[in-house]
């Protein structure tokens, strides 16, 4: 494992424990030796991220579409930044340059990033591991939901369970180096 795709949002959040949770995991990537490969921008969590791995060292690579970059929300400090068509390139190629997939706290962009890898692994387009980090239980009430589709017949177990959920970085990303993605 070399590389995660962070999904997170382009906000901070109302509350400073977000951009602390975007800057923990950004610590454990760079302490693991994994790069960060992210949506590009500069700004909320997104920015937080990308920042302090840059800061401490590592390697943060981002993908963004031709329309958020004329918005001016491209990060410029980046060790590498691909310019996209437009989001459907720009989550092939996430998933494609990623061996791994952790969403943090974020909007409908973020969740629509994560159902598909969750899709893709389900159909098994890829076996890469997938994360939520629950900061302050952030991820409760889908994690509930996820549950209850799964009581009425319309999710597998051994679809539910390929998403992994923990509260902290570093045990998520110890469950990723234990033994990945689940069967699907």
């Amino acid at each position: 494992m070399k590389s995660i795709a962070v999904y997170c949002g382009a906000n901070a959040g109302v509350t400073p424990h977000y951009a602390q949770a975007a800057q923990g995991l950004a610590r454990a990537l760079v302490e693991n030796n994994l790069a960060l490969v992210y949506g590009g921008g500069k700004v909320g969590l997104m920015g937080v991220i990308a920042d302090e791995v840059l800061r401490l060292g590592g390697e943060a690579t981002g993908v963004i579409p031709t329309a958020l970059v004329e918005r001016e929300i491209g990060h410029t400090g980046l060790t590498r930044q691909f310019i996209v068509k437009d989001m459907h390139e720009r989550k092939a190629m996430m998933a494609q340059l990623a061996d791994g997939f952790i969403a943090m706290p974020g909007g409908l962009g973020t969740l629509e990033e994560l159902f598909e890898m969750l899709t893709w692994a389900q159909l098994g387009i890829h076996a890469k591991p997938i994360g939520l980090l629950n900061v302050d239980g952030f991820y409760d009430g889908l994690m509930g939901f996820i549950g209850h589709a799964q009581s009425q017949g319309f999710v597998r177990p051994q679809h539910a369970a390929l998403m992994l959920v923990e509260a902290g970085p570093d045990a998520l990303l110890r469950r990723f180096k234990a033994g990945g993605a689940p069967g699907a």
